[in-house]
């Protein structure tokens, strides 16, 4: 399938005033910034801000495996095309530049002075093989020469001998060897291999694994002269397109897959000290154009502290968290009972305060132990590889239940795995559907179909987050368990919109992409907006990863105008502008970053005439509301309409973990005293552990 060319969704024309909006990239590096601030906080347990410190390095490694790549295309087509906030792509690569260098210089100072003398104090030493006695060197060299030697292979650049392909974030060591008979000096790559531990163990100390090949690289290139050697890294272009004609998905994705391995080189990292001729060969060798090549002081490629964050040293860590199990998830202690506790009113759950394991999977669990359950269908966009849902359907399957999963292949990131799950249950019966090719399917929703004595009865879930056992104990997110017939029956008949061929007419109580949602939420908004006019108290209160769509902020900065007090959480992208006279007076945006990653998307709009909530699977972007099958449910009971309201109320009071937006695009920590701190995500950790103390008195 040929790669299409086309821009990508970095930028479009548009009639917008830029200076209305933030730009996008930009927005999304100040969310890297703030990760990174939380690894700088020295009131943290170490090993807490060295996982920072590891997220921040793969967040730069997606940006510019995607965003920056995208805007590379855009640059060369050379199109005058300005982004919604008015750059143009070389404006917003030279921006990029500029703030990736000032994070790039945070990250290796604060790793230098910082992390690694503090995991030394700690018994954790990074040693450099310098600091290893010559009793640590033999054991290296012998583990070099037992372990690493035999997989090494040297790749040397002359006649007949062309630049070797460098996988996209691999490490490798450039090395310039001379013959000192005959002065010929060659250009080799050595990449250091995947599969092994980044540091290697010697006695107490941890030598980087690309320290103890460099000095051992003398037995690689025997009677040569190791004139220079220098660590390097590329990341490529990791972002695809499918041809909306594409026959077979599965295959098409595949294809797409191998092409990724060879994407255009986007960045270069290079030890600080390579000098300019081995640089000029590495760029030349690459293809990389010279404003992407980035000289790297000190450990290049932090994703891999994960390996430290692993050490068995919990004193260094933030106690663990277990999950609480609801009061009535507890007492439903079989199949039956799940689902009488469903019928008998809605479950709302808040993860990962609430378990997982014991509401969603026990739920799924329960479709296939139940004799009589007779159907599942259910969406996979991200999951785990100890997935107890794959389980469950595959289980179901193979005691004749009607089994469905619609397994989204483009999942950015996952589409191996979902590919290897998607063959995995299709030879184990279940039926199993991709989608479309020009719309993804990110909507999180779960439909049993029960014989029951009044005749067939359905159950739905529908929540935030994918349907992943370990990231559900690490993201913060929401869903609701429901026997609603209008919620079930919009399910059903959207389940039959992507595994069929129709389009559904009308929805009864859910709000769908690409369908009505944008129109919805730009009525709910207005709807707020003209009670305001009439006096009425309002307000709007958002919660999303993501604030993008231009028309969104439009209708918020008109809401605004209309006296409409409105609150965003926005935990990573917000291009709108808040507190800027005349045009957003009565807004307020905030992010939280703490030890979960705050997920859900959760929409409150009021007035005294009518308020109406609503969460689900979609961010406030174009290509959420336009671009894929997303679900918004609303929260209509009491109790579920509480709970997000306190969720809500102390999100927006954490005095911690919070940063504020300003007009400019400049986030500023919240700091409150001591005695007036209020942490969000501790907060809902006690709230459930009381709910589920009440529960069992």
């Amino acid at each position: 399938m040929p790669r299409s060319r086309t821009i990508k969704s970095v930028a479009i024309s548009t009639e917008q005033t830029p200076s209305r909006l933030l730009n996008r990239e930009l927005s999304t590096l100040e969310y890297n910034s703030r990760v990174l601030e939380i690894a700088e906080d020295d009131t943290l347990p170490l090993l807490e801000r060295v996982k920072f410190a590891a997220i921040f390095a793969q967040h730069l490694d997606e940006f510019f495996m995607v965003r920056v790549a995208g805007l590379l295309e855009l640059d060369e087509a050379d199109l005058g095309v300005r982004s919604v906030d008015g750059m143009t792509s070389s404006q917003a690569l030279a921006a990029i530049r500029v703030r990736v260098e000032d994070l790039s210089a945070r990250q290796a100072r604060l790793w230098r002075r910082d992390l690694r003398p503090a995991l030394a104090a700690a018994g954790i030493e990074i040693a450099a093989i310098e600091d290893c006695s010559e009793k640590e060197l033999r054991k290296l060299e012998a583990y070099f020469e037992r372990e690493i030697f035999p997989v090494l292979t040297p790749l040397a650049v002359g006649p007949g001998q062309p630049f070797p392909y460098i996988s996209g974030l691999s490490l490798s060591l450039g090395v310039l060897a001379v013959d000192p008979d005959t002065g010929e000096e060659r250009f080799a790559r050595v990449k250091v291999p995947e599969g092994f531990d980044r540091f290697v163990s010697v006695g107490r100390k941890l030598v980087p694994l690309e320290a103890v090949i460099a000095h051992f690289l003398p037995m690689l290139f025997p009677g040569m002269e190791i004139a220079e050697r220098a660590l390097f890294r590329v990341t490529r272009d990791a972002d695809f397109e499918l041809s909306d004609d594409a026959d077979d998905l599965l295959e098409a994705v595949e294809s797409e897959l191998r092409r990724r391995r060879f994407g255009d080189a986007v960045r270069l990292e290079v030890s600080a000290s390579a000098s300019r001729a081995l640089r000029d060969r590495l760029v030349a060798g690459l293809e990389v154009r010279p404003d992407h090549v980035y000289a790297v002081e000190g450990l290049l490629d932090q994703a891999d502290l994960w390996q430290l964050v692993a050490v068995d040293r919990p004193e260094l860590k933030l106690e663990s968290w277990a999950p609480m199990i609801p009061p009535r998830w507890a007492r439903a202690k079989t199949p039956h009972r799940v689902f009488d506790e469903i019928k008998r009113g809605d479950l709302f759950v808040h993860h990962p305060y609430d378990s997982f394991r014991a509401s969603f999977e026990a739920f799924a669990e329960a479709a296939a132990l139940d004799p009589d359950t007779i159907a599942i269908k259910t969406t996979v966009y991200r999951t785990s590889d100890d997935s107890a849902l794959v389980s469950s359907l595959i289980e179901c399957a193979e005691e004749g239940k009607q089994s469905v999963c619609l397994v989204e292949l483009k999942a950015r990131f996952d589409e191996r795995r979902n590919i290897e799950w998607s063959r995995a249950m299709e030879q184990a019966g279940v039926h199993v559907v991709h989608g479309f090719a020009d719309l993804k399917i990110h909507a999180k929703m779960t439909l049993i179909v029960r014989r029951e004595e009044e005749g067939l009865r359905r159950y739905v879930h529908i929540g935030t987050g994918n349907y992943n056992a370990s990231t559900a104990r690490l993201y913060e997110d929401v869903g609701l368990f429901t026997a609603d017939e209008d919620i079930a029956a919009d399910v059903a008949d959207l389940f039959n919109y992507v595994t069929g061929f129709g389009r559904p007419q009308r929805f009864r109580k859910l709000i769908v992409a690409p369908f009505t949602m944008r129109s919805r939420i730009v009525e709910e908004i207005r709807r707020v907006s003209t009670a305001a006019a009439e006096g009425q108290k309002t307000r709007i209160r958002l919660k999303t990863n993501a604030l993008v769509d231009p028309t969104i902020v439009e209708e918020l900065y008109a809401a605004s105008a209309a006296g409409v007090p409105v609150e965003i959480l926005a935990r990573s992208i917000c291009m709108l502008r808040p507190g800027v006279d005349g045009l957003s007076e009565t807004i307020r945006v905030r992010s939280i970053v703490g030890r979960f990653l705050e997920h859900s998307r959760i929409y409150w709009f009021e007035s005294e005439d009518d308020t109406s909530v609503f969460f689900g699977s979609a961010d406030l972007m174009p290509r959420n509301l336009d671009r894929r099958v997303e679900v918004l449910a609303p929260v209509d009971g009491a109790r579920a309409r509480a709970e997000v309201n306190a969720i809500l109320d102390s999100a927006f009071a954490d005095t911690s973990n919070a940063w504020e937006l300003d007009g400019d695009g400049i986030w500023t920590r919240v700091s409150g005293g001591k005695k007036d701190q209020h942490v969000h995500q501790l907060a809902m950790m006690r709230r459930a552990q009381v709910r589920a103390r009440r529960g069992r008195s």
